[in-house]
């Protein structure tokens, strides 16, 4: 049984949209943020880059934002915990390495 996948589009500063699959969503200091990878990876990639995004949803469209992280601190902090998911995922099925 294929598993539905959490597909969004986004756009890098010059206007370049790449499809990207949102891996896991997580909270930090009340904000949400996101996992990311390239969805036109190969199955067998073992460098895929996780992108972290902050979600910024726009009540009065129901829309959300997905936004890079540009403060350093932050971006380190967000790259902590989600070394620590990844190791979850890891911890809990070896089989999907």
């Amino acid at each position: 049984m294929d598993e539905e996948r959490d597909l969004v589009t986004v756009a890098d500063d010059d206007g370049n949209e790449t499809v990207m699959e949102v891996l896991d969503y997580f909270e930090y200091q009340g904000k949400e943020y996101a996992l990311l990878v390239e969805d036109d990876l190969p199955e067998d990639a073992e460098d895929a880059e996780v992108v972290i995004m902050e979600i910024i949803t726009h009540d009065e469209d129901d829309t959300e934002e997905f936004v890079s992280i540009e403060d350093d601190v932050l971006f380190e902090e967000l790259s902590n915990i989600a070394e620590d998911i990844i190791a979850q995922w890891n911890e809990a099925d070896p089989e999907d390495l």
